[in-house]
């Protein structure tokens, strides 16, 4: 009867215990409403979805010098918007040509042609996030809305192992892929590992050959491959000129050529991202603001 009483003298205090350590314990993350808004960024701390009142993005029609990529992408994603099977994609390649640009376009075009259906989610996350996805996953599946997810400039360093977390959401583990969720990443490399990487994880296995395999086998599981290539002068310009006639500068086609050619000299580089920074400091010195102008009506077009 003496340890009974003592332990019943406990309980009171055992409670308050608990109760303090309820009161430190982080917040559980709320559910989101995954229809408050078409596009998101996942934080981490605290967990949960942020919407974005308007993606920064261009128009799908202004993009340049990758068709075939756009037009991948594009099926992709019309298809897993439709509920069809749809790949994982990995767009790769040379810096400011166009990938995150891409991603985003699609999500809108795909969304503006939805035909009444139910729009996709975009939701973007950091790479420092990678090992959150599970738990990113968990929230999404009980709302049922199909989701992008997005990781721009995705790649992995050396003591880096949250590759790993994302091989078995590409894969889907035991429970298999969700059907409701696609992941789409950007990346200047190819196979995500920087190279000295792959060659000291080489250098110390006892099985080289596998090593590198371990390493290659993460890009593998992106279903669709998207490759990204430097321009010439011939499609810088033709971007310079897109932006310009969708946009309506006022300048002569020559002074355009002249000063768009001198702008990529200063940068030592040409690229979309290139393009698009001449446009900008070209409307602000022709005191324009950058509105789509509105393209012109058939009868227009064709004379009438």
């Amino acid at each position: 009867m003496t340890a009974a009483r003592e332990t019943d003298a406990l309980l009171p205090t055992l409670a308050r215990i608990a109760a303090a350590l309820d009161r430190l314990a982080p917040p559980l993350p709320a559910d989101p409403d995954l229809w408050a808004a078409d596009a998101f960024v996942w934080h981490t701390d605290p967990e949960r979805l942020e919407p974005v009142a308007q993606v920064n993005r261009v128009d799908i029609d202004l993009l340049r010098g990758v068709d075939l990529q756009r037009n991948l992408l594009l099926e992709n994603t019309r298809r897993f918007a439709r509920g069809l099977p749809a790949n994982n994609a990995l767009l790769w390649g040379a810096r400011g040509m166009g990938k995150s640009s891409l991603v985003k376009a699609v999500h809108g075009a795909v969304n503006a042609d939805a035909e009444g259906g139910p729009p996709l989610a975009l939701i973007e996350l950091a790479r420092e996030d990678i090992r959150t996805l599970p738990r990113l996953l968990g929230l999404l599946r009980p709302t049922g809305r199909r989701a992008i997810l997005f990781c721009d400039d995705l790649s992995f360093d050396h003591s880096d192992t949250t590759y790993k977390s994302l091989k078995a959401v590409l894969e889907g583990g035991v429970e298999g892929r969700s059907e409701t969720v696609v992941f789409y990443a950007t990346s200047n490399r190819r196979h995500l590992m920087a190279r000295d990487m792959i060659d000291n994880e080489q250098s110390t296995a006892i099985n080289p050959g596998e090593a590198v395999e371990e390493k290659v086998s993460l890009s593998d599981r992106f279903g669709l491959w998207l490759g990204f290539h430097a321009c010439g002068q011939d499609m810088y310009l033709q971007m310079v000129q897109g932006y310009a006639a969708a946009y309506g500068l006022p300048i002569a086609h020559e002074a355009l050529v002249a000063r768009a050619n001198e702008w990529a000299i200063t940068r030592g580089a040409r690229s979309g991202r290139v393009a698009w920074q001449f446009i900008q400091d070209l409307a602000g010195s022709l005191g324009c603001q950058l509105a789509r102008v509105a393209p012109p009506t058939a009868a227009a077009a064709d004379g009438g």
